[in-house]
């Protein structure tokens, strides 16, 4: 990797949560310091290029924006990919996961001719699946392909449990575990605010509740605008930044868990170098059965895909 003074990020896939991401970077307080847009519609990431460049003269840090190939990977020190199908295209979940794989093995026939040797951040959906696919397919280890797991589910999960209690999101102290997806689940038992256990400002039913909006959150905006894009992108430029902060910050992340066969969602701590540790902690014998089942739900997919 080069020197930690000049930080590079490719891009891979300039639609909606892509561009967010972008915007995001650029407008933030970010240590990024150059930022490349790669797209298979070249016009279209020539022009988003254009626009980003001119947005960061507005920006509280320099940083360069251009468009280019997949030859800038090879000094990059982290490629994002956000490249994917529509939701609205989407005829059923396998479908679904075959398109999305088409598509990495387009990208990463690409990609492996490079010398990257930095980190993968993907964004894709369904995530799990994804980030389980780029690793196989880069032949990186699972240190260095981070999924952006149940990261915006726990900001979701954060912002719904402030609004019930009226305190400020950033004293619940609670995440989202297991695949990005109806099958991901919250240890109550683990939430605090503050301090004080969660279950003393919230009933079962409210749990629930929350639970149930968090899952739906992403199917509300999507029939409203869509897609979902703002929330993925901030996201994402949180995890960059733990990345070139060498921050060991903790992201509940999508990593390969060799003792589950699996990539999903669970707390990391992240550092330069990728994910440093999976944060575990003890789970009720009710909590280990929904993460069980979260697992076993990604587990069936990948029994299916064919890499």
């Amino acid at each position: 990797m080069k020197n930690f003074e000049m930080n590079k990020v490719v891009l891979v896939g300039c639609g909606n949560v892509g561009m967010s991401y972008a915007f995001s970077i650029v407008s933030g307080a970010s240590n990024v310091h150059e930022l490349v847009l790669v797209d298979r519609n070249t016009k279209k990431a020539e022009g988003e290029a254009l626009d980003l460049m001119h947005a960061a003269s507005c920006s509280k840090r320099k940083i360069v924006v251009r468009s280019g190939g997949y030859s800038e990977c090879n000094d990059a020190d982290v490629v994002c990919i956000c490249a994917g199908i529509s939701p609205a295209n989407i005829k059923s979940r396998m479908d679904y996961i075959d398109s999305s794989i088409a598509i990495f093995k387009s990208i990463f026939s690409e990609l492996n001719k490079t010398k990257f040797k930095g980190i993968y951040l993907i964004a894709t959906n369904p995530l799990d699946i994804m980030t389980y696919v780029a690793m196989k397919l880069s032949g990186f280890p699972k240190e260095r392909v981070i999924g952006s797991g149940t990261t915006l589910d726990t900001a979701r999960l954060r912002h719904l449990v402030g609004e019930e209690v009226h305190v400020n999101y950033k004293n619940v102290h609670a995440y989202v575990i297991g695949e990005h997806g109806d099958s991901e689940m919250i240890p109550w038992e683990h939430a605090t605010i503050g301090l004080t256990p969660i279950n003393k400002y919230l009933t079962k039913s409210k749990k629930q509740k929350i639970l149930k909006d968090v899952r739906n959150s992403a199917y509300e905006i999507i029939e409203k605008k869509g897609n979902t894009a703002y929330g993925i992108g901030m996201c994402l430029k949180n995890i960059t930044d733990a990345i070139f902060e060498d921050s060991n910050s903790i992201f509940p992340i999508s990593t390969y868990d060799e003792k589950l066969g699996v990539s999903i969602g669970q707390p990391a701590i992240i550092s330069r170098e990728g994910v440093r540790e999976i944060f575990k902690f003890p789970l009720s014998e009710e909590e280990k059965k929904e993460f069980n089942y979260s697992v076993k739900t990604i587990k069936d997919i990948i029994k299916k895909i064919n890499l």
